[in-house]
């Protein structure tokens, strides 16, 4: 039977996360360091598919996927500060001093799981838009296929619309800090 516990980050925890970031955004100033954050991401990614981590820490880490996803989408087609803001966020989780290291069984990847977490709310808002392109770009596909159209023919300017929308729709959220109005990490600034 599962069982389910929940507890809550207190500001001085959420303020060291955040120390973290600031951290990362001081150190990551290259193609090169954003490229292993990102390669270190898609390694927790897999070591997540292949390893016997408690489930409560998989899930989490595996919904990074549509992070690395949506940075990667060149459809999508996210500016070249805003992929590197996502990446920032990213960093700790190629950090080998991290609170808990990696190599402890069991709970070596619960304060990655906590941090994964803490960027998925943060990029909520990012993450919706994305899904809903790619539902919008699924459906549509499969619409003009349907029809006998190719799917190729036109592609950019049905997508450039509909991404327009939704990138408007994300810059106001994040501007706006999403109408969250409490405290959250602060990955865009």
């Amino acid at each position: 039977m599962p069982l389910e516990i929940t507890f809550t980050l207190s500001d001085r925890d959420l303020e060291h996360f955040q120390d973290i970031v600031d951290k990362a955004r001081t150190c990551v100033n290259c193609e090169e360091s954003m490229g292993e954050i990102e390669a270190a991401a898609r390694k927790l990614l897999a070591e997540t598919e292949h390893s016997n981590m408690p489930d409560f820490i998989a899930e989490r880490l595996k919904k990074l996927g549509v992070v690395i996803d949506m940075i990667n989408d060149r459809e999508w087609n996210l500016s070249a500060d805003e992929r590197r803001q996502v990446l920032v966020a990213l960093a700790y989780l190629c950090e080998p001093d991290d609170l808990i290291p990696d190599h402890i069984p069991g709970l070596g990847f619960l304060d990655d799981a906590i941090y994964a977490e803490i960027v998925l709310n943060e990029l909520r808002n990012e993450i919706a838009l994305y899904e809903e392109f790619c539902e919008y770009r699924k459906v549509e596909e499969a619409r003009r296929a349907e029809r006998g159209d190719d799917v190729k023919v036109g592609r950019d300017e049905w997508l450039a619309e509909k991404r327009a929308s939704l990138h408007k729709k994300m810059r106001l959220f994040r501007g706006s800090n999403g109408g969250a109005g409490r405290w959250r990490v602060k990955l865009w600034g």
